[in-house]
């Protein structure tokens, strides 16, 4: 993502106009837009016009809106991103009030303008720091990951945010049982072998050095592995012999994608994996999970028992660690991301703990909403923190659904 211009006052306002220029930017703006923020981008519409003879023609122009934000649809996988609302600056072609989709696109600006106290929360702690992520250069690495058994592939890349599958290969494999099927099984392995590793070229770039992951039951991912070196070797493809050292093979369960999540947990992956975003997160949540086993109580989670325990101090220096989902931050009520920002800042900046905000779309994210969206590991003990909160609010629970909160109590 490139920063074309801001324009942010002392009170959180103002604008910020982004250029993004890969898919993964269209997470960033997905978590940035909030509705009640105004959004300018270019736009196609459709304009039916009538001559003086009374016939109708219908033409599509290009020009430029700005719409009170409503609604998002994200698609996670082709990331195209989809934002709704209701035009607030007319135009020739355009009138106050009406509703549009602008659909936003690589290499299109887009400007984002946040209202503070009168709007959706201004541009607060989580969105700055979201900004700041977006435009750094050096983000965490992309780890590419072949998913496979006999005759199946699963081709997916992990970003710092998410896991996408990009293609999948299925083939006939016939078994080696019978007089004369080794040979046939053989072939068709190869021929298997070959369709993959193609297919994966066409999506690596081998002028970059980052992990591919070959992961299977039995011995087929280091079988491909020797295939895709042999292959190397045979063709004079020196770029794809330089990526020897970032090949890393594992067991699966199976070649199906969800196979990926166990694959990623297991010690040896997380070793090779410890310079990426998701290997670090995966790794908090595995410890908290340790933490709430043991029931030593130093783990949280939910948002009441959380919020107590930062107000007892536990989720401060010397190991406090607040776990938080990305999707809590896109509430649309904008008191209920207020209290979410609020806490994230409280134990940041006050208290000195560290705040790991985790995508929604990654495995580790996923866990944590099951938790609640919300956990935390302590620096100290404290045990029975939902009872201490009974007598406020008669004993009742926070509601989350798919990470949406209403910030009341029933």
């Amino acid at each position: 993502m490139r920063l074309i211009k801001q324009s942010l006052t002392s009170d959180d306002t103002g604008s910020i106009t982004l250029l993004p220029e890969d898919p993964e930017d269209m997470w960033y703006a997905y978590n940035l837009i909030r509705p009640t923020d105004l959004l300018r981008a270019s736009a196609v519409r459709r304009v039916t016009t009538e001559s003086t003879t009374g016939s109708t023609s219908s033409t599509r122009v290009h020009i430029n809106l700005l719409i009170a934000v409503e609604k998002l649809d994200f698609d996670t996988q082709s990331s195209q991103l989809h934002v709704s609302g209701r035009i607030v600056e007319e135009t020739k072609y355009t009138k106050v009030g009406q509703w549009h989709t602008l659909d936003l696109e690589l290499n299109r600006n887009f400007t984002l303008e946040k209202l503070g106290d009168g709007g959706g929360g201004g541009w607060d702690s989580v969105a700055r720091g979201l900004v700041r992520e977006a435009i750094d250069p050096v983000r965490s690495a992309d780890v590419w990951a072949v998913v496979m058994q006999e005759g199946l592939a699963h081709l997916a890349v992990l970003t710092g945010n998410r896991t996408v599958l990009r293609q999948k290969v299925e083939m006939a494999v016939p078994k080696k049982r019978g007089t004369g099927r080794q040979g046939d099984h053989d072939k068709a392995l190869d021929k298997f072998f070959q369709t993959t590793l193609d297919t994966l070229l066409r999506q690596l770039d081998l002028s970059e050095s980052k992990p591919i992951l070959l992961a299977s039951p039995g011995f087929v991912a280091q079988a491909f592995l020797k295939f895709i070196l042999e292959s190397a070797t045979r063709t004079g493809n020196k770029a794809l012999l330089a990526q020897k050292p970032n090949f890393v093979v594992a067991h699966a369960a199976s070649g199906y994608l969800h196979s990926l999540t166990e694959v990623l947990q297991t010690p040896e992956v997380l070793a090779r994996l410890k310079d990426t975003k998701y290997a670090r997160e995966t790794k908090l949540m595995d410890s908290f999970m340790n933490l709430l086993y043991k029931d030593d109580g130093k783990a949280a989670y939910g948002p009441r028992e959380v919020e107590q325990a930062v107000d007892k101090g536990a989720v401060g220096r010397g190991g406090g660690v607040l776990l938080i989902s990305d999707s809590l931050f896109r509430a649309q009520d904008v008191g209920v991301r207020r209290r979410w920002v609020g806490l994230v800042d409280r134990v940041r900046e006050i208290e000195g703990g560290e705040v790991r905000v985790l995508s929604s779309t990654h495995q580790s994210g996923q866990q944590l909403e099951g938790l609640g969206g919300i956990a935390a590991i302590l620096t100290f003990p404290l045990e029975y923190l939902d009872e201490d909160g009974e007598e406020d609010d008669g004993g009742t629970e926070d509601i989350i659904t798919n990470g949406n909160t209403n910030g009341t109590t029933t």
